[in-house]
């Protein structure tokens, strides 16, 4: 059984607290798709309640920390060389149409680097979390990617492009070219558990572009330390400002990049 170190305690306990009341609220979003208006304003605030939270709990355990959050931006920490890189409510759209796949991301960042993150299911209690150099974990259970080697057999994740958002050309190429490669495609509707169902070997990859840092810091750790490998979509290093991101083992990672590659030149 992992023990787990006091970041991760104050990261899961945080993540716990404002999971209750994603997961309250989560409960009110049947009732108001019949109402004209619909469940968006009520969301809104679900999302910007639970970021509260995160706040004040993350806040109250590192006061000096800063944040980098999704609804409120950038705050400056005491501390300038830490923050806390959150994602209150990733999977918005699957949480306002009642689809019970959403997650709290949480990523710690020290002097430029990620080095611990969690990922946290508010409907059924699975918790992700790493810390560098310390391993991958699904609650106590330690996690490593698939050992698959070939696409044929490969599940592989993403996400699409919203309408209006650029890049869906590009999109449509990769994904017509990789449907004919790969054994499936999912599109599930939150970065953090793609990351994560990558670390787990529910999927064997996930690509995606457009992505905001707090969407992947914390899934890009768990990969990592589950023995993936996550660059840009070319193979080349990725960072939190980075257009693209692939994920997936060693093996298939290579294979993913040549093809995706020959995609996007065909697309030109």
């Amino acid at each position: 059984m992992a023990v787990q170190s006091p970041l991760i305690t104050v990261m899961a306990r945080a993540a716990r607290k404002a999971g209750s009341r994603l997961a309250r609220d989560f409960g009110e979003v049947e009732n108001l798709q019949i109402s004209r208006k619909g469940p968006a304003d009520f969301v809104t605030h679900a999302d910007l309640k639970a970021e509260a939270v995160l706040r004040e709990e993350l806040s109250a355990a590192r006061p000096d920390f800063g944040f980098l959050m999704e609804e409120s931006g950038e705050t400056a920490g005491r501390d300038t060389t830490q923050r806390w890189i959150v994602d209150p409510l990733d999977g918005t759209i699957n949480f306002m149409h009642g689809i019970p796949h959403f997650a709290i991301s949480i990523a710690l960042e020290q002097n430029g680097q990620i080095v611990a993150g969690l990922v946290y299911e508010p409907v059924n209690g699975n918790m992700f979390h790493a810390e560098k150099g310390r391993g991958a974990f699904l609650n106590d259970r330690r996690l490593r990617v698939s050992a698959r080697g070939q696409l044929i057999d490969a599940v592989v994740a993403t996400g699409i492009p919203h309408h209006g958002r650029h890049g869906q050309a590009q999109f449509l190429s990769i994904l017509s070219h990789l449907m004919t490669k790969v054994s499936g495609v999912r599109r599930f509707g939150a970065a953090s558990l793609d990351l994560a169902y990558v670390a787990a070997g529910r999927c064997d990859a996930f690509w995606e572009t457009g992505l905001a840092p707090w969407d992947i810091a914390a899934g890009i750790l768990i990969v990592k330390e589950a023995g993936g490998f996550v660059t840009e979509l070319d193979g080349s290093e990725h960072s939190l400002q980075s257009v693209g991101i692939l994920a997936a083992n060693q093996g298939l990672h290579t294979a993913l990049v040549k093809e995706i590659g020959a995609a996007r030149k065909k697309e030109s």
